[in-house]
């Protein structure tokens, strides 16, 4: 797959939107899905992390924001989370993300793959940062492209 437009169709990032709404329905936690063509230079993480500070979900009140970076032409993907979630998910729960993700992805199901670990996130999120009565969406719900 060259395109990152030809990635997922127009249906399927509105699913993808509104998993991400409905998963941060009942937390303060924020996701954001970026997709691009590489991660040129750099590694896949490094090219995360970078993106999430792009996205300035490293401001996020609680630093509780997660990120699910996919490079298309690289067939690589990452999830990663600020140091607020970071410090109180289990020890294995990006781990576990990672391969239910991965799973959809062997199968070609990118958009349920996306789904899967929005959801896996929000549901964690919900554990450790339930939604507050002043709760504010402090980042946009739509997929970001590079």
């Amino acid at each position: 797959m060259s395109n990152i437009e030809d990635f997922l169709s127009a249906e399927e990032e509105q699913e993808i939107i509104e998993a991400i709404r409905t998963a941060e329905d009942h937390t303060s936690g924020e996701i954001r899905v970026h997709i691009e063509r590489s991660s040129k230079d750099e590694t896949p993480f490094e090219r995360a992390k970078e993106v999430f500070h792009l996205l300035k979900m490293d401001n996020t009140k609680l630093s509780n924001g997660v990120l699910l970076y996919v490079a298309v032409d690289d067939h690589n993907f990452v999830i990663c989370g600020d140091k607020g979630i970071d410090a109180v998910v289990p020890e294995n729960f990006w781990d576990t993300t990672r391969d239910a993700i991965q799973s959809r992805f062997k199968e070609g199901n990118f958009k349920q793959g996306i789904i899967d670990g929005i959801l896996k996130a929000g549901h964690e999120l919900k554990v450790h940062f339930p939604v507050e009565d002043d709760d504010i969406n402090e980042l946009p719900n739509e997929i970001s492209r590079g």
